[in-house]
């Protein structure tokens, strides 16, 4: 499929590999990826937008060609939400956009989801395993103190997030990690052979990273109310083998317009069943097209 390449500098100067697809007259979307990958995750699934979509891909910060900041506090929600204001300002300048995202392109996401500065710039917003943070922190809270089961069986899956914040043991792993190795693990989680490989898995997994370091401990800890400002529906994945689909029954809290779709898929769902997911993200996405 053609694109457009572009290069996005953020406001602190890091800089951003950005894609765009389709035809400019289109309804915009901005797909934002998850962890450990790159934005050539959501191809397949481009594959069944772009002839309904301009599309809008970027590399998020540490991953795939876009650098690599420094300082792990570089990582914050907060900067994460400037960089998706510095991508649409010079991609899409004074247009509206809808949004999908997934894992932690989700995560990241939820922050300008509920930003008032971007209320009638967001048209619609797809979440595809990735809960907000605080929204995360207040179900958590809530489950410790009345349904203790739920609360352990989402610390077990989250089990990774602690060894992620080890300094040297959690970066060293994904060095023992090629393409053709991640690809046997997606492959086996997703009962599927012949997904797209990541060929830059070692470095996408071992710098993003980041992510967890400046925002699990400071989230969880100290958890915001946080509004949605547009329309959220939740592609929820049964068989998620991190993330419990328990976690969104606290989004119609915070979001005033909410649907919810569940799907018997494990976590890699953009890869395993782009035409499904991509069938969700597009008739939620026009359904919300002024």
């Amino acid at each position: 499929m053609p694109f457009e390449s572009h290069w996005i500098e953020t406001q602190d100067h890091e800089q951003l590999f950005a894609k765009t697809w389709g035809n400019p007259k289109h309804p915009a979307l901005v797909l934002v990826h998850g962890y450990p990958d790159n934005q050539e995750v959501w191809e397949p699934i481009i594959a069944h937008l772009i002839a309904h979509f301009y599309i809008v891909t970027y590399d998020v910060r540490g991953a795939g060609q876009s650098s690599i900041p420094k300082k792990i506090k570089a990582y914050a929600l907060s900067q994460l939400s400037l960089d998706l204001d510095s991508v649409v300002t010079q991609l899409l300048p004074d247009r509206p956009f809808h949004i999908a995202a997934h894992d932690w392109g989700s995560i990241q996401t939820w922050e300008s989801v509920t930003e008032a500065k971007f209320k009638d710039r967001i048209l619609s917003y797809t979440t595809i395993s990735g809960p907000c943070l605080d929204h995360a922190a207040f179900w958590m809270r809530n489950q410790f103190k009345h349904q203790k089961p739920k609360f352990f069986k989402q610390l077990m899956k989250s089990w990774y997030i602690v060894a992620f914040q080890l300094p040297i043991l959690a970066p060293t792993i994904w060095h023992l990690f090629n393409a053709e190795r991640w690809g046997k693990v997606l492959a086996q989680l997703e009962k599927k052979q012949g997904l797209p490989l990541n060929q830059n898995i070692s470095k996408d997994g071992e710098h993003g990273i980041g992510l967890y370091r400046a925002n699990f401990i400071p989230r969880l800890a100290m958890p915001r109310q946080r509004h949605a400002i547009c329309p959220v529906q939740a592609v929820v994945l049964k068989r998620d083998n991190f993330v419990s689909p328990e976690l969104i029954d606290e989004i119609p809290k915070w979001a005033q317009t909410f649907e919810r779709v569940d799907v018997d898929a494990n976590h890699w769902a953009v890869l395993s069943r782009p035409e499904e997911i991509a069938g969700y993200i597009q008739t939620f996405a026009l359904k919300q097209q002024p």
